[in-house]
């Protein structure tokens, strides 16, 4: 494949799995048009021109020709600047590796993680959360994280790749979609009742299996193994964790358990105070099965994985 056929494959599966609906992305996509249209000539300069066909600013092909063909490719997680030069040493060893695939973003695609958090708001509204409500939350979630990111050194693998001669790409929200699409149906076809029948439901899932056996599995983080569940939402998707004011909303519009990759502090107690019950599911284990999907995909295409940096390859 060429890695321009790896990224499009990578925004078309991200918007066939987006659980906005795709009328909701592409709408998305026509207001950054309007907004590139509105934009004097010397401003376009700054406009990341891929915005107007990929809606995911988490998910860029970061160095490398987009022309060139890829045969094998270094995956993981976290590709950092350790990762890509484990890839150059194995590449002397004799390992076929043209492309350094992240799950998570570096590059410019880190410095816009937060970019795509609003995409949380609409997911709010689909379970019944008020989109005028979702916006204001998530807008100063977003603003947090933004800030955060700034101070961040993006380069320092992007670089390493450039430096060694290897392709770099990042593929996040897309794989986030798939792996909530895919739990979402494993969870509706258990039906589990209570959150010990959850946490069993998802270790059957090869990747929280092997997880749990590294002690990283899925666990019961708010409520307790007996409790009853009411309605489930899976939530790994839009950049990073939103706002904990929003566990209050999301309980008043019905939402009786959410299994997610992570939560912190602040969101664990304001969800406990909502009586809202929470899970993890395990952050690296789930980010797998998400990348693990969209692997299966180049490997039909003839191209060769090689997985680490916390990535177990699971394939179906």
């Amino acid at each position: 494949m060429k890695l321009r056929e790896i990224y499009e494959l990578a925004v078309e599966l991200g918007m066939e799995y987006d659980p906005r609906g795709k009328a909701e992305v592409e709408k998305s996509l026509a207001k950054k048009k309007e907004v590139y249209d509105g934009l004097k000539d010397d401003e376009k300069e700054f406009f990341d021109t891929d915005a107007l066909t990929n809606p995911y600013a988490d998910t860029r092909i970061l160095t490398g020709d987009s022309e060139a063909e890829i045969s094998g490719i270094f995956t993981g997680i976290d590709m950092e600047a350790q990762e890509v030069v484990l890839a150059d040493r194995l590449k002397e060893k004799g390992e076929s590796i043209d492309l350094i695939f992240a799950h998570h973003p570096e590059g410019k695609a880190l410095a816009a993680l937060a970019e795509v958090m609003g995409m949380q708001a609409d997911i709010w509204a689909t379970l019944g959360v008020p989109i005028n409500i979702g916006d204001a939350l998530i807008g100063e979630r977003l603003t947090e994280v933004q800030r955060g990111l700034m101070p961040i050194n993006h380069n320092r693998a992007v670089d390493a790749a450039r430096l060694l001669g290897f392709s770099f790409m990042c593929c996040h929200t897309p794989c986030d979609n798939l792996v909530t699409d895919f739990v979402q149906k494993h969870i509706d076809a258990k039906a589990p009742e209570t959150l010990g029948d959850v946490v069993k439901a998802l270790k059957e899932i090869p990747e929280y299996k092997a997880a749990a056996k590294d002690k990283a599995g899925p666990n019961v983080l708010v409520g307790d193994s007996g409790k009853r569940t009411g309605k489930i939402v899976v939530d790994m998707t839009g950049g990073t964790e939103g706002p904990e004011a929003a566990m209050e909303k999301l309980a008043d519009a019905g939402v009786g358990t959410i299994i997610g990759m992570h939560f912190s502090e602040k969101l664990r107690k304001k969800a406990g105070e909502s009586h809202v019950n929470l899970i993890v599911a395990g952050h690296i284990a789930s980010d797998a099965i998400g990348m693990n999907l969209f692997l299966d995909k180049l490997k039909a295409k003839g191209v060769k994985i090689i997985a680490g940096a916390g990535l177990v390859r699971v394939e179906r």
